[in-house]
């Protein structure tokens, strides 16, 4: 039997994650999931946007909190990263094991009582979400980090932000390089994308948990 996130929580260890393989790297299929979402998701998270590691930019060649004038042309998209409170992922951790997901996310545009974000940062996004302890980091909690596949004007940061999580892409792994992790960064990327593009995904762009009156992207 799988074990759930919040059991390793429980227990107040760090589970050991399995090192990615050369075989695991080629043999990637380019969608994920079944046609349809199934069971536990989809999955609602939200909370306050918060300041995560600060790596993104520097270690991973994609920027995350403060986007960056210049984007790095390994990234396949421009992502941002939004880290989630911890008492957030507990609907997400108490059902499903670490590893990597996928779905949509939508940043509210107010801070403060004020409209800051600009119109085009305000729709549903894809996204790919993060649940582990980041082994290559050697993190020392469980963290929900959810990278936001949209080129933003401004960060977010003290924002809410709403989520759906439709589907599971792969494990949390280990990596003997930084290359390795970059490099399986940019397929789940892929691979998020190609999977959300299908029908019965897609309709939850429109889900009522997000404001569909803010534009769809």
């Amino acid at each position: 039997m799988v074990e759930v996130a919040a059991q390793a929580v429980i227990k107040e260890e760090r589970p050991t994650a399995p090192m990615r393989t050369e075989t695991f790297r080629q043999t990637r299929p380019d969608i994920a999931g079944p046609d349809a979402p199934e069971l536990p998701f989809p999955i609602v998270l939200s909370g306050t946007v918060q300041y995560g590691f600060g790596r993104g930019g520097k270690d991973l060649g994609c920027p995350t909190g403060t986007p960056s004038l210049t984007m790095q042309s390994s990234c396949l998209t421009c992502t941002l990263q939004a880290n989630l409170p911890d008492e957030s992922i507990t609907p997400m951790s108490s059902v499903t094991q670490t590893g990597v997901y996928y779905g949509y996310a939508q940043i509210s545009p107010e801070k403060n009582g004020q409209i800051v974000l600009s119109e085009k940062d305000r729709g549903v996004m894809p996204m790919v979400m993060s649940l582990g302890w980041n082994p290559f980091y050697k993190n020392e909690r469980l963290t929900a980090e959810i990278h936001l596949m949209h080129d933003f004007d401004s960060d977010f940061y003290g924002h809410e932000m709403k989520a759906l999580v439709l589907g599971y892409i792969r494990p949390e792994l280990d990596y003997t390089s930084r290359e390795g992790l970059v490099e399986d960064i940019e397929t789940d990327k892929r691979v998020a994308l190609k999977s959300l593009a299908r029908l019965a995904y897609e309709k939850f762009k429109s889900d009522p948990i997000f404001d569909t009156t803010q534009p769809k992207l």
